[in-house]
């Protein structure tokens, strides 16, 4: 890396499916994100965004929230400013959780799931779920701060089997070098 690389500053995740045909629950996927402090960057979140929430410091926000995958484009989208977050956070990790609601779901079960990270117009990755998909959740990204502050992206999918709940516990908890 050299002394130009300004690393990853503001980062777009975005999520889209079909909506689940009639007769049938409609399919919520949610965005969540969490960032994790220098001194245990494998422990407990310092805070988790998602549908509901905000970061404190509204680095990490929901710009468009679907609960039934019936939106034009990306049905749910998430920015992620870790140029501006505190420097006590040195890892940030994003998931994606199916909300099981009135029948437990699979990425299996969902019509057409895509994803994309960016940076601007920078596509850093995309995915379309497919291997995890037995899994009820799955993290989608890291990104780690180096020693500069310089932020990394590391990509990656994950799956879990997990309720949305158990799934923000352990989510960061999961792939340490």
């Amino acid at each position: 890396m050299n002394g130009l690389n300004k690393g990853i500053r503001k980062v777009e995740v975005a999520l889209k499916w079909d909506p689940s045909p009639p007769g049938h629950a409609a399919t919520d996927l949610d965005i969540v994100a969490a960032p994790y402090p220098a001194s245990d960057p494998y422990g407990a979140p310092g805070y988790v965004v998602h549908f509901d929430s905000r970061s404190p410091d509204g680095t990490m926000y929901l710009n468009r929230d679907s609960k039934d995958g019936k939106g034009f484009g990306w049905d749910e989208v998430m920015t992620l400013e870790l140029d501006r977050l505190d420097s006590r956070y040195a890892r940030v990790v994003v998931g994606v959780v199916i909300q099981q609601r009135s029948e437990e779901r699979t990425f299996v079960g969902v019509a057409n799931p895509a994803l994309r990270i960016r940076e601007g117009y920078t596509v850093l990755t995309e995915d379309d779920f497919g291997t995890v998909l037995g899994a009820t959740a799955a993290t989608v990204a890291e990104f780690v701060r180096d020693g500069s502050g310089t932020w990394e992206f590391r990509p990656g999918i994950h799956g879990f089997e997990d309720d949305p709940a158990g799934f923000t516990s352990a989510m960061g908890k999961a792939h340490q070098p």
